[in-house]
């Protein structure tokens, strides 16, 4: 099944598959937010961090199997998979957009 994804968040799916960092990290504007399960990264190096701390290191790769729009965000939900205990696990990412950039992004398991 193919989602009709926005560009931004499109191109973030694809470079987590690939699991390239530079390219994950291109659609987020450059003060974007992350929350990821409570903790908050602010800007683009702090999600740096994040994708080379937490997500590298244990592939963890999102495939996304539903969409939808509410509130003003566009919500994508479905697995990760990688070398962390639990594998997969179900996430629920909202994206917030502005443009043609991911300006927050909400994760949630």
């Amino acid at each position: 099944m193919t989602l009709d994804l926005p560009s931004p968040i499109a191109a973030y799916v694809a470079a987590n598959a690939r699991l390239d960092v530079a390219a994950m990290l291109a659609p987020f504007a450059a003060d974007a937010v992350l929350r990821d399960n409570g903790a908050v990264f602010r800007g683009r190096a702090e999600i740096n961090g994040l994708f080379e701390d937490a997500v590298i290191p244990v592939k963890a790769i999102f495939t996304p199997d539903t969409v939808r729009h509410e509130n003003g965000q566009v919500v994508v939900e479905g697995p990760a998979h990688g070398d962390f205990k639990g594998s997969p696990i179900r996430f629920t990412y909202r994206f917030t957009l502005e443009g043609d950039a991911i300006t927050a992004l909400e994760i949630t398991a």
